[in-house]
């Protein structure tokens, strides 16, 4: 696929769209955000035989009647992207037929929800029996950014991203450069990731899992809650021959990523990896006449766990000191592949509306951390804000959304 002269070309967001236990919309999101509501329960599609039940982000039962896409017979973590980008589309007022013929990417990150929940086939395979390979086809079929292409006949690259929990944040940096290559006219990025029974037992034996709500940066922080989502946004190119888009929302103005190789699931203590990330991120934002000093917000990765926790406000008091921050993690879980993108669309909607929330779950000040996240929704007027990814494997991806 030819590119075109690239001199110039900024990328433009210009839609948007949510499904996570918070709400099945940016609106419901937004709503339940500021009104302090947690959906927090026990997963009801798979169970173990832990003595301790741990709590989880959910989708609601609602979530099936939302859309009719032309492939039922898919993973959650495939309808989830699907619906979202459903809904991008419309916040962007482009109906999918307007697609045909139009260079559109799709770039979806994801972790291991489309590949996991299948487990008794596995068992009936191991067993000597001879199970039926729909759980095959199924899964075959639901790779995230395939399923997007085949829903709306798109033809451009398609790319699903697998890069622990910042796959959301990187799919959507990735999209962003085909923009500025010139390789797409349109770019659907974001991440989409179901409850798993693995991925439930695997963090609860890696003992970062809390039995209560989570309580990102608080000193009595004791682990993360999982949960499911998707997000997804609409990138398209503008440049100095083209006005913007009556559609624009705001820039996607840096992207940062960069890996510590510290530890398979730890961060390196002094933060290196995310402070690449960032710096990278600022550097890129740059061309665009934005520097830290217009940095109005950050919504952090937050996930309540003492390492990630400890590491990230290490990091955040060097590079950006005194720049209010937050965890949105209290509300919807820490998603996975998805918890970027739906962080992005979360990071986007309150550069818009000047207005950030409270960092829920946080009440106590840990006194060995050189600051502490947002106690309380502040009303805000800023030119851009920061939405990063700390994740395991030492992978730390950064995003930077601008006004202008």
């Amino acid at each position: 696929m030819k590119g075109k002269n690239t001199k110039n070309i900024r990328v433009s967001v210009t839609g948007k769209g949510i499904v996570s236990a918070l709400g099945l919309n940016i609106n419901e999101c937004m709503n339940n955000m500021f009104a302090n509501v947690r959906n927090l329960s026990f997963p009801n599609r798979f169970s173990t035989d832990h003595p301790i039940k741990y709590p989880v982000f959910q989708i609601t039962d609602k979530f099936n009647s939302q859309v009719c896409l032309k492939n039922q017979d898919l993973t959650l973590t495939a309808k989830l992207a699907l619906v979202t980008v459903y809904q991008a589309l419309e916040d962007a007022g482009i109906n999918p037929g307007d697609l045909k013929g139009k260079r559109v990417g799709v770039c979806m990150g994801t972790t291991v929800g489309c590949t996991l929940n299948n487990d008794q086939f596995y068992i009936d395979y191991k067993n000597g029996k001879n199970p039926g390979m729909e759980p095959v086809k199924r899964f075959l079929n639901s790779n995230p950014a395939a399923a997007v292409a085949r829903e709306f006949d798109l033809t451009g690259p398609a790319q699903s991203i697998v890069n622990a929990c910042a796959s959301g944040t990187d799919a959507i940096g990735i999209g962003a450069s085909w923009i500025e290559a010139g390789i797409c006219d349109l770019v659907i990025a974001g991440g989409t990731d179901e409850l798993c029974k693995v991925t439930y037992n695997g963090f609860i034996s890696l003992m970062i899992t809390d039995k209560d709500p989570c309580k990102p940066f608080d000193q009595e922080r004791n682990g993360l809650n999982l949960g499911e989502g998707a997000g997804a946004l609409i990138l398209e190119p503008v440049s100095e021959k083209k006005s913007i888009s009556s559609r624009h929302q705001c820039f996607a103005a840096g992207y940062g990523s960069a890996c510590d190789a510290y530890h398979l699931t730890a961060p390196k203590p002094d933060g290196q990896g995310l402070k690449k990330a960032l710096n990278q991120a600022i550097d890129q934002a740059k061309k665009s006449c934005i520097d830290k000093s217009n940095i109005g917000f950050i919504n952090a990765h937050g996930t309540g766990t003492k390492d990630n926790d400890k590491v990230e406000d290490l990091v955040l008091s060097k590079i950006l000191p005194g720049v209010p921050y937050f965890s949105t993690k209290g509300y919807t879980g820490h998603t996975l592949g998805a918890a970027g993108a739906i962080e992005a669309v979360f990071t986007i909607q309150h550069l818009i509306n000047e207005k950030i929330p409270t960092s829920m779950g946080f009440s106590n000040k840990d006194e060995t951390l050189e600051s502490s996240p947002v106690q309380k929704v502040q009303k805000l007027s800023c030119k851009a804000a920061i939405s990063e990814s700390v994740a395991f494997g030492g992978n730390n991806s950064v995003l930077i959304f601008s006004k202008i």
